[in-house]
Parts: C-alpha cells; structure tokens; sequence
C-alpha cells in the first residue's frame, strides 16, 4: 500500500458524513457583504463568486444572520426570508452546477450590533447587558456607503426569548436546506451571539444559561441539538475561536479569552461530540505573528471529538503538513488566499504563483476584487 506523505494527503478525497469531498482544501467562512438592498439578499454575483471557487473540497458561506437583529455589519446576507432563501437557491444552484458542495453557516451576532441595524432601532440582544469593547461594526451611512461604529449598549435575553432563539436556528437550518445547502455550519466563535452565552466575560446571568461551565454551555447544546432535528447530526459543523493568549488583535478579530480556555473549549468539543456532529472547525489567529494553537489542545481536541476536524487562519501547504502529520486535523480553511485565488486547489497542487489580495475590496462594492481576480490557466494565456 502507498503511504502518502502529508502535502499529498491535501489532495486527497476525504469522506464528511455522507458526501465524499473531493480534496481537503476548504473556503471557510468569509464576510464580503455583498448582498443586494434592500433585504440583505444574496444575488447572482454572490453565486459566481462561490461557483468560482467550488474545486474546493467544501464552501461554507459567510455568516448568515437567522433573523434581523442577529445582524451587525452592512450588508450582510440573511437567511430568514423567502426572499434570502431564492437568492441562496441561485448560489446553490451555481456551485452544484460546478460539482461543489456548499454549507450555509448560520450566525447571529448578539451584542456586536449597533442600533442602526436592529429592527426599530432597539437595542442588540446579548445573554447579559454587557457593552461589547475593542470591536467596530459596521453600518449603513449611505447609499453603497458605510462607516465604523462603536456597538450599541445591549439588553439581557429573557428565558422565553433564548428559547425562542432556540427556534430561530432551527428554522434557519430548515431554510438553509429549503434552499439547496448540503448542510449547515454553526457560528460559535468571534465573540458573537453563542460565544456570549460561553465566555465568562460577558454571560454573568444567574439562571440555567449562565454561571457554571455547564450552564455557559446549554444555549450551544440547544441550537445544535435543535438544528440537527432538522438537517441531521452529520450535516453539521460548528466552529470555535479558542484563544490562549489576549492581544488588542484577538479581542477584534476572534473574541473573548477565557481563563482557562483549555478546559473551557475541550468541554465545548466533548458536548458537540455526545451529539455526533459531522464536522468541528477551528478558527485561529490569522494576523502575522499570531500565537498558534497548543499542541496539547490539539491532542486534547482529537482525543474528545471522532468527527472531522477542520482548521483555519493562515494556513499554508507547510502548516498544513504539520497539522496532518501529528494527526490533529482533516480539513483546513484557506481565507484570503482563496479570496483572491478561485482556483485554489490548482493552483497549491500545481505549484503555481498566487495572486496578491486586494484588502480594499474585501467588504462590499461589486465585482471589483470579488469576481475578477484570475485563473492561473487566464493568466497563462496572456
């Protein structure tokens, strides 16, 4: 038998649940806010970026607000109305039409919102009325024009309404389904809605849902148990940010720091493995110089959780080869290399130079720096 080393394992087919990928190259969740106004709705260039780049193993779509106040940038994409569902069947459509395979992963903000982008100017929701710190939305000032914003003070979820948020995730995975999704993919991390109910920094509730590590747990273990009555365990992933060191960098870009996040995160794996959710995700710093990941944490993750194991910040060929061959993770997310190269897969497997990325244009706009960036085999004809 053929023992292939780790670079080759990359390019190699890997079963999730019941779909066979055809290599472990991921587009892991990406924030483009590109949706068309009004009604945050995904459109058909929205649907030639995703198809562009469906030779990757799996595309998990940027976050998908599951009802109006779970939204906390402009122009995002939500994934409530029937309106948002047509527009995610076009980006379905699309990328089955290429042989990808797609999840929509579901998100609500929580606190990280501003009262612009709630409805009837309320305040965010959040586990406790807690303001977020260090962290900028975005919001609308204009037409096709926007700014940075403090978020807005938020006030504390009742019972009732977290039990209602309960069933907005789940009818947002039905809808995901309703609109061609081969499955879903949780938003836990980034210090937003579900992060909120985890992290000792900003749940200081004194009911079921706060207080213990058991208790921070159990709105995570109620969407997922929720979501996979509607789609089935295998067809869903859930992804943290586990963070083991606090910088200004982590507390904008991934979130909250626990005390102990070692303990905190490997609790967080052991509930999603009890329920035999298809696939776990990673998400780690992606800044230059960021901390990575303990191994020991690694090891600890792999030994509590049996499904897929997807990593991403960062990576390249080399880190990748690192992950595989310490057996810690399966599938690894390429974020803004695979922004400004579509035909990723290729190009890695080939060897191949990569285009640069255009920082300019990652959020809203057109298809300037979204859809024109091109193929090595254009670039070859020039």
């Amino acid at each position: 038998m053929t023992v292939l080393n780790a670079n080759e394992q990359l390019f190699q087919p890997m079963t999730l649940g019941a779909y066979k990928l055809k290599n472990r190259i991921i587009l892991p969740p990406l924030t483009r806010s590109r949706s068309s106004q009004p009604g945050n709705i995904p459109n058909a260039l929205m649907a030639e970026y995703y198809a562009q780049r469906a030779s990757a193993g799996l595309l998990i779509t940027e976050g998908a607000q599951i009802e109006p106040r779970g939204q906390g940038y402009a122009w995002t994409p939500g994934i409530y109305s029937d309106e948002q569902i047509a527009g995610w069947k076009l980006v379905t459509d699309a990328v089955h039409e290429q042989g990808g395979l797609i999840f929509a992963q579901l998100w609500h903000v929580g606190r990280v919102s501003h009262t612009s982008l709630q409805p009837n100017e309320e305040a965010p929701i959040a586990p406790s009325a807690v303001r977020a710190d260090a962290v900028k939305v975005f919001i609308e000032t204009g037409v096709n024009e926007g700014a940075l914003a403090e978020p807005s003070e938020p006030r504390a979820l009742s019972i009732v309404e977290i039990h209602e948020l309960v069933g907005l995730y789940a009818q947002a995975a039905k809808n995901a389904i309703t609109a061609g999704f081969d499955g879903v993919e949780l938003h836990c991390a980034n210090g937003y809605l579900v992060n909120q109910f985890i992290s000792e920094h900003t749940n200081f509730r004194t009911d079921e849902y706060g207080g213990s590590l058991e208790n921070r747990l159990r709105f995570l273990k109620e969407i997922t148990e929720a979501v996979i009555a509607e789609v089935g365990a295998d067809k869903v992933g859930v992804r943290f940010a586990p963070l083991f060191e606090s910088t200004k960098e982590d507390r904008i870009y991934l979130g909250l720091v626990e005390s102990d996040p070692h303990a905190t995160y490997v609790a967080a794996v052991e509930l999603l493995e009890s329920m035999s959710v298809g696939y776990l995700s990673l998400a780690e710093a992606d800044w230059d110089n960021a901390p990575e990941l303990p191994d020991t944490f690694r090891d600890a993750v792999r030994e509590a959780f049996s499904g897929v194991i997807m990593y991403a910040g960062k990576y390249t060929k080399e880190k990748v080869a690192r992950v595989l061959s310490k057996g810690q993770g399966d599938m690894f997310g390429f974020g803004r290399t695979f922004i400004a190269n579509p035909d990723l897969p290729q190009r890695l497997a080939l060897q191949q130079p990569l285009n640069s990325l255009d920082a300019t244009t990652l959020f809203g706009g057109g298809m300037i720096g979204y859809t024109d960036y091109p193929y090595f085999t254009d670039v070859e004809s020039i």
